[in-house]
This record gives structure tokens, sequence and C-alpha cells, in this order.
């Protein structure tokens, strides 16, 4: 089986902590949660990092803050987001880490009579024009570097999202995320699309899901684990046991020894 990692959890603020837990489950990395007020850019102390992943036998990857928002239509707003990506690509860079898992802003959307306009998709080509230069500064900064941009479905792709991505994906430094519980609370609505590009996965977050609650313990849900294990196993991809406590996390780990 392909590497298996947890991430970073609230009830374990202190890093030691959560490489300690890693090592006893026999995972083999954490992915770093940047919404986390102790993962930021500024607060990180690499060489620290460093000394973890040694005396643990752990790696990194890192879970970017869910709000970058690269494409804001504030340009002041969107080079503070496209700086915290530079700076988490150079931070990768040093401390060898593989993958910077992200999200696709679905930016502000109007509410009428039936239905949501989404100011991205009413602006489209101001929307793609900013994806572009995301995509070719993450290329420059990555340079040949091993670290890959991996982009996660969340609450079932839009439209001018699809078109984003396939903008992104036309660098090789962009891949793709598929995380199993959004995908079952979005009612599988981006698994086409998912797996029409499955070439492009590189990461996977497994947990369980009911109706639409996800991040629950494997065999706490309705979600097929074995099929995605085994997708995600014949494709060479990375996976997160993602849920949100230790407890969670180490029935999840002993259920996943059953398979």
């Amino acid at each position: 089986m392909t590497h298996l990692g947890m991430p970073t959890l609230i009830e374990l603020p202190e890093l030691a902590d959560c490489a300690e837990l890693c090592r006893e489950l026999g995972l083999q990395f954490i992915e770093l949660n940047m919404n986390l007020p102790q993962y930021q850019t500024d607060r990180i102390d690499t060489a620290r990092l460093r000394e973890i992943s040694r005396e643990y036998g752990v790696y990194y990857t890192i879970h970017l803050d869910e709000n970058l928002n690269v494409s804001d239509f504030n340009p002041y707003v969107a080079e503070a987001y496209l700086r915290t990506i530079l700076e988490t690509i150079q931070l990768a860079t040093e401390l060898e880490i593989p993958i910077l898992n992200m999200h696709l802003s679905t930016g502000v959307y109007f509410t009428l009579p039936g239905k949501k306009v989404f100011l991205f998709d009413l602006c489209r080509e101001a929307y793609l024009t900013g994806m572009a230069a995301f995509r070719e500064k993450c290329e420059i900064a990555i340079g040949g570097a091993g670290v890959r941009i991996s982009i996660e479905n969340t609450n079932g792709f839009l439209d001018f999202q699809v078109e984003a991505m396939d903008l992104l994906l036309q660098s090789p430094v962009f891949g793709l995320t598929y995380d199993i519980g959004h995908s079952h609370s979005a009612g599988y609505q981006d698994e086409a699309a998912l797996l029409q590009r499955r070439e492009r996965l590189l990461h996977f977050h497994i947990h369980d899901g009911k109706g639409p609650k996800n991040h629950l313990p494997l065999g706490e849900g309705e979600i097929d684990i074995p099929k995605y294990l085994a997708l995600a196993d014949s494709l060479g991809c990375r996976m997160v046991l993602e849920t949100k406590t230790v407890e969670g996390l180490r029935l999840s780990v002993r259920r996943l020894r059953m398979q």
C-alpha cells in the first residue's frame, strides 16, 4: 500500500505529539494544516520541523489555508494569498515536502430569486486570467524542485472551477486530490471529473461519510472504503486518513489494517 498519513489534530497542538502518534500508528507522514496559527509561514521553525521529521521518522505534506483566493478581484488581497503560497513553496523545497493541497475558492456570489450568481462565473475572463498568472508564478517558484500543488474537491466543482482546474493542470506542477468524504456529501458530482483526469491524481483524503456528514472514522458511514483504497493504491497516491480526533484516527487505522 502507498504511504498513509494523518492530519494535524486540534487535540495535539504540538507537532512533536502528532509525530509521536504518527509513528505509533505506523503512518508515514503528517499533513500540516495552515489554517492553524502555529503553521503560518512566519511562525514555522524549519529547523525544528526537520528535527522532528528525523527523530520520529515521518515527513510532511501541507494543507494550504482554505481561504486562499488567488483570483480575488482586489489585487492587494490576491497578492497576499499569492505571497503565502510562494513562501510555502520555499518552505516545502527546504523540507522536501512533496504535496501542497489546496481548495479552489468559489468567491463571492449574489443570491437572486431562484439562483446564485457567482462573480467568478460572471467575470470569468478576469478570473481565469488571475489563475493563469498564478500558475506561471508557481511554476517559476517551484522550478526543478519536486513540489506539487494538488487541487482538492470540496462541495462540488462549479463550471468555472473545472475550467480553472484544467488551466492549472496545463502545468506539470499541478495535480489533483480526491477527497472521498467531500465527494460523498456532494452526491459524487465531482467523481466523473476527477476520474477523467485520473492520471493527474496525486493525493487522497480518506474518511467515511453518512449523508451530509463526513470526516467520520472508517466504518462509521456509507462509503465503499475498499474501492477507494484500491484506486489510490493503483495510482500510487498518498492517502491522508482525515478524521479530526485522536480516537477517530486510531479507530480508522485499526479498521484499515483489517481490510
